[in-house]
């Protein structure tokens, strides 16, 4: 048998947090393909609750039945289709990759994702996604909540401005860049004064401002950081 101490090291799990259009996405992707990492889009999770949600009519405030709703549900991801692509969501076997990222889930995410009993149950599942380690793991709560033991914590962040006019680009202008703005300000607003995981930076998380750098330089950014233990 081998002893314990000789078994091999688990692959780091990386936490990155920020606000919305901070990068967490385009900048969590290219890292874990750096990395032959898995990547993990927590965001996406909650938006795939609130469609359901929507869907089936259930009050955005009314938490008995959100919690209901999403511990009798399974979500997966599936393989992960290009380097630039997500891996899709599937609530159920269910294909979510594009309803989740309608502007009427924009607006209603934050409302759902202040609910406790979906955080209890969504946060018990991204723990268990990243137990084996080797994870890209992003969202809003990752260091702070999800994965307090994380062996690299990174917040990405960049002014209102600069995260609303990549939010306007990403959408080909299909929403002006005031109400793009926004909205942004308001899910600011709602995710750092929420009583339940709101959005700060963890104690120990290293700050990156991705509003003047590319994306491969913040993934070189946050290599170094990691090489640096």
């Amino acid at each position: 048998m081998t002893p314990a101490n000789d078994a091999p090291a688990k692959p780091p799990v990386i936490a990155i947090d920020g606000p919305g259009a901070s990068g967490k996405t385009t900048v969590g992707l290219g890292l874990a393909r750096r990395l032959d990492y898995r990547f993990i889009d927590t965001g996406v999770m909650y938006r795939a609750v609130t469609v359901l949600a929507l869907e089936q009519d259930v009050g955005l405030d009314d938490g008995p039945e959100l919690t209901r709703l999403v511990q009798g549900i399974s979500i997966t991801f599936g393989e992960q289709a290009s380097p630039e692509t997500p891996p899709k969501p599937f609530v159920d076997g269910r294909d979510f990759s594009t309803l989740v990222h309608e502007h009427k889930i924009d607006r209603a995410v934050s409302r759902v994702s202040a609910v406790a009993g979906v955080r209890t149950a969504l946060v018990a599942l991204q723990r268990r996604m990243a137990e084996q380690g080797g994870v890209v793991m992003v969202g809003r709560d990752i260091g702070t909540v999800v994965l307090p033991k994380a062996d690299l914590k990174v917040f990405l962040e960049a002014s209102a401005e600069v995260r609303a006019r990549r939010r306007h680009r990403e959408r080909s202008g299909s929403s002006s860049f005031d109400r793009v703005l926004a909205d942004l300000q308001r899910r600011d607003r709602i995710d750092s004064q929420r009583e339940i995981s709101p959005l700060v930076p963890a104690a120990d998380a290293r700050r990156v401002d991705t509003g003047q750098r590319t994306v491969e330089q913040v993934i070189d950014t946050i290599c170094k950081l990691l090489d640096a233990g």
